[in-house]
């Protein structure tokens, strides 16, 4: 063979070698790159309380209420004066947090009611990017009603069919000393409900920061919803108040503690700067709890006035996030959308059919109107709200509507409809346009209807040890008698 072929046979060798080389450089440097961007992902926690109203924190200047850990916090984090619950009850805003979407698209009509299987939510957005998730405290969305039991492994609405790889869950509402579903397996807890769930989110969060994974945790708290259970500690101060009102708050005491611990162990950690928690409650406060829970606003729980949709609600993510107050309109169902576009997912044609929008606006200046406005719909009533204006619907298949004016009317008390007509129509119009597009959806899905856990089965064969249980033993009794809710001939609630 001649020299100058074996020079150029030589030459292509090295030149294939070197492509070689530099493609698993790039294959190298391309995986080390998603790598560190997954570590660079902020870590997520979602609390929630359930039915504590806007009035009930210290940084609104309760009259008998002290919440140091939230007032840091929002101190810390930037405050929404204006947060709205996706729906005046638990369920159904649980329900607009993790899709984005209002309850009655997700088939959660109403409490207890199950999230539909077709329903994309955030936990199984995040997880495509590399998070690990987990659940914490109440469910409420698999269809279950009654005090809050155990989810079994097998339950085809649990957290785990959701998206959420751990989760230490119950079905409703929990006190101290509660048994939960560990990703199933029902396991006893010692303290108060906050404590416990704090702890066990603690839990699955170290595990996550030791592997250098991001994560996402939501924390949703069994207090202060009744039946109300506070350590004598936690009841001090509130010696003059009704014993439901007493333990009401005392349970709020205890819930604020455990945000405190939360944040100190995430700083020891060494996580808190890029680690956003997102707080705020499930619906407005109650109506027989003394003093009141919703300060000056009109209206409680389960109504579509001020005081039943607008809730406490604080962000805190120190890395990125202005501190201050803000009075933009803000919706629960604005989170998923929100930590969406955090993680590059937002906007996007996938995500069309969301009833919220991202407020990554909001974190370097909150001094803005808001462009979409937070549609209400529950229980044939419903709200539309567009800045200041404010929609109430008291009856949507009667046409039944009023107009208030809310930064001149904040307690709802002057219906302006017909001294403005133009801005009534118009609101009117757009509220039943979009009324049309969720009763479309509604019209196509598969509904689940709640049953109450004492007619289930697997539940019946737990009888004999929680009858003995103050959370559960009325139940079990009334149940034994084929008496009371859920035993319309042993079938499902209507």
């Amino acid at each position: 063979m001649k020299k100058e072929n074996l020079i150029e046979l030589s030459i292509n060798f090295k030149l294939s070698v070197l492509k070689k080389i530099i493609c698993i450089l790039f294959v190298f440097l391309f995986f080390s790159c998603e790598k560190n961007d997954k570590i660079n992902y902020p870590n997520i926690i979602l609390v929630m309380t359930d039915d504590q109203g806007w009035g009930q924190t210290g940084y609104y200047k309760h009259p008998i209420l002290k919440t140091p850990n939230l007032d840091l916090m929002a101190k810390n984090g930037l405050r929404f004066d204006r947060f709205y619950a996706g729906a005046p009850q638990c369920s159904p805003t649980r329900a607009s947090v993790l899709t984005g979407r209002n309850n009655d698209r997700t088939g959660v009509f109403y409490h207890g009611y199950a999230l539909n299987k077709n329903e994309k939510t955030i936990a199984q957005e995040l997880k495509k990017h590399g998070y690990s998730t987990g659940h914490f405290g109440k469910w409420h969305l698999n269809g279950i009603r009654g005090p809050g039991v155990p989810i079994f492994e097998d339950d085809k609405y649990s957290p785990g069919q959701f998206g959420f790889d751990k989760w230490v869950s119950v079905t409703n509402f929990f006190d101290v000393n509660p048994i939960l579903g560990d990703n199933g397996n029902i396991t006893d807890f010692n303290g108060s409900s906050s404590d416990v769930i704090v702890n066990q989110a603690l839990n699955f969060i170290k595990k996550n920061v030791d592997e250098n994974i991001p994560f996402f945790s939501v924390i949703w708290d069994g207090s202060p919803h009744d039946p109300f259970v506070a350590s004598e500690k936690d009841k001090l101060g509130f010696e003059s108040l009704d014993n439901d009102s007493s333990a009401h708050y005392g349970e709020l005491v205890a819930f604020d503690r455990s945000i405190g611990y939360l944040r100190s162990k995430l700083r020891e950690m060494g996580i808190e700067k890029n680690t956003i928690i997102w707080f705020c409650s499930d619906n407005g406060g109650l109506k027989n709890i003394s003093p009141t829970t919703v300060g000056s606003l009109k209206g409680n729980k389960n109504t579509m006035w001020e005081g039943g949709l607008r809730v406490p609600a604080i962000i805190e993510w120190p890395e990125t996030i202005n501190t201050g107050i803000t009075k933009y309109p803000v919706s629960t169902m604005d989170i998923f959308p929100t930590l969406l576009e955090i993680v590059g997912l937002y906007p996007s044609n996938k995500y069309s059919n969301l009833d919220g929008k991202s407020i990554t606006n909001l974190f370097e200046s909150n001094k803005q109107k808001r462009t979409l406005k937070i549609p209400f719909r529950f229980d044939n009533r419903g709200a539309l709200i567009d800045n200041n204006i404010k929609l109430v619907v008291h009856d949507i298949k009667k046409l039944d509507f009023e107009l208030y004016d809310l930064s001149k009317d904040p307690s709802e008390s002057i219906d302006i409809s017909k001294s403005n007509p133009q801005i009534f129509e118009l609101m009117k119009n757009e509220f039943l346009i979009w009324n049309n597009s969720v009763e479309n959806e509604v019209n196509k899905m598969e509904i689940k209807h709640p049953q109450h856990w004492v007619i289930i089965k697997k539940y019946i064969n737990y009888f004999e040890d929680w009858i003995k249980r103050p959370e559960y033993s009325k139940w079990i009794a009334r149940a034994l008698k084929k008496e009371g809710p859920g035993y319309q001939n042993l079938g499902p609630l209507k």
